[in-house]
């Protein structure tokens, strides 16, 4: 029988079998294509069975399936039949889904203490934003995590071919997960994600506008802390001023002789290039991803300059909640150890041979080819799809006041004007909302769920609940 009669004696069952027909269809369209993930029930590390359900795989896309993009899925541990699908990218790029998986908004963690030449434990984490949705953790792009290409030129990659690669991967994903199609879904990321995010999420619309099948149930779309334009990076000046980082006199200073652009400088202007040398010397001790915090020494060998490099998860931190280690780096040296554990790997299913030794954030073959991402959000609030930015306001890395800047370039009217959000009568953070459906939150520092976990997992179920912060 072929696909056309298939599905035209499909069409002739009663509603009730509607939803079986279509999968059969869509399984026949795209046969050779689908993915089998392998369900994990235990990892090492973590003492008994896993009490939630992981899967791991490899998804193939690009020409002849020559990048091998890596996954880990986590069922939403509340009604995972009706929560939201989201897929989540880490920063970088380059950083690890693993990353975003145990420092930030998964089910399980490292045990917050120093190495000590065991296999590292992992514990549970209680506000864990799988408690309100399904999660895919992408291994993005290309050689991030246990990604890999099967080729040498397969290794490089854009920002737009990249975002592509996603759109394959989720059609393919969906193929082998139909009964997931009818969940509402969701991208969101932090950092660098800010400028692939938007894009992924117009490629998916677009092809929901075009009857691909098959059909993605898009919502919207959530980032935190998000690289969005070239310029951000010059509102480091306001942001340390506003926050008692530099005198009067040197702000006052640097607007006149550099005129708000502190990046691209005038080798002639001589009095601009002093007072931002000022500034840099004033800052070199100051922690970027949470000024509040120590600044410890890099654990990675991408290090992070002031001005002219997008900030990466390479940043080290000291947050309060880790008592028992001297800074944070200690915590992610355990991902490392963790990860490179031969049972480790084969809990995961990881291919033998196809990556040596793992990296958090890997140096990658990858050019940035989109420098401003606001088009692309004016573009989807057109569209009508929901969107929460929440922004650290401890972070010098993508600054609150650059985040404001864009999204007040939108031009939409404020619905909810600026007020506080609170969690356990404790004020967690400011919030604004906007006619086209965009929330913005303050709180915390650069990757938000680490610094206050417990605030965002409130956060993100009132927003994916429609109710106001």
């Amino acid at each position: 029988m072929t696909n056309l009669a298939l599905r035209e004696l499909c069409c002739i069952k009663t509603m009730a079998k509607t939803k079986l027909c279509y999968n059969l269809f869509l399984l026949l369209l795209v046969a050779g294509h689908a993915t089998v993930g392998t369900t994990v029930k235990f990892l090492p590390g973590f003492q008994g069975p896993l009490p939630f359900e992981l899967e791991t795989g490899y998804v193939g896309v690009g020409d002849s399936e020559d990048v091998q993009l890596f996954y880990y899925f986590i069922k939403s541990e509340s009604n995972p039949e009706s929560d939201p699908l989201m897929l989540w990218i880490t920063g970088g790029p380059g950083c690890s889904a693993l990353s975003g998986l145990v420092y930030e908004i998964g089910p399980i963690t490292f045990e917050p203490v120093e190495y000590n030449g065991s296999l590292p434990t992992m514990i549970l984490n209680p506000y864990s934003w799988t408690k309100t949705a399904s999660i895919i953790f992408l291994d993005f792009p290309v050689g991030t995590g246990f990604s890999y290409a099967t080729t040498p030129s397969a290794l490089q990659s854009s920002d737009l071919q990249a975002s592509e690669h996603v759109y394959q991967f989720l059609h393919k994903w969906f193929v082998d997960h139909p009964e997931f199609l009818r969940n509402p879904f969701y991208v969101g990321g932090d950092s660098y994600s800010g400028m692939v995010v938007p894009i992924i999420t117009q490629i998916i619309g677009i092809k929901n506008e075009m009857e691909t099948k098959p059909f993605i149930n898009l919502k919207g779309y959530l980032l935190g802390n998000p690289s969005t334009f070239k310029g951000e990076d010059n509102y480091k000046i306001l942001f340390a001023y506003g926050m008692g980082l530099i005198s009067d006199e040197l702000y006052e200073s640097l607007k006149t002789n550099c005129k708000g652009e502190y990046l691209n400088i005038n080798p002639t202007n001589i009095l601009c290039l002093q007072d931002v040398q000022t500034f840099k010397e004033l800052l070199k001790g100051i922690n970027n991803p949470h000024i509040l915090e120590p600044k410890c020494e890099f654990f990675s060998p991408r290090p992070h300059l002031l001005f002219g490099q997008r900030r990466s998860l390479h940043e080290l931190r000291n947050p309060q909640q880790l008592p028992a280690l001297k800074c944070r780096t200690d915590w992610y040296k355990l991902s490392y150890h963790w990860a490179d554990d031969g049972q480790v790997r084969d809990a995961l299913s990881i291919r033998k041979g196809t990556i040596g030794k793992w990296d958090r954030c890997a140096t990658l073959q990858y050019q940035k080819t989109v420098i401003n991402s606001i088009p692309y959000h004016e573009n989807l609030s057109s569209k009508g799809y929901r969107s929460l930015i929440y922004s650290g306001d401890h972070d010098m890395g993508v600054t609150f006041q650059s985040t404001q800047a864009w999204i007040k370039s939108l031009n939409y009217s404020v619905l909810d004007d600026w007020r506080t959000w609170t969690v356990d009568n404790q004020v967690a953070g400011y919030t604004r909302s906007y006619s086209n459906q965009m929330t913005f939150a303050t709180g915390a520092g650069h990757t938000a769920p680490e610094y206050k976990p417990r605030e965002c997992l409130a956060m993100l179920k009132r927003w994916m609940s429609y109710k106001p912060l």
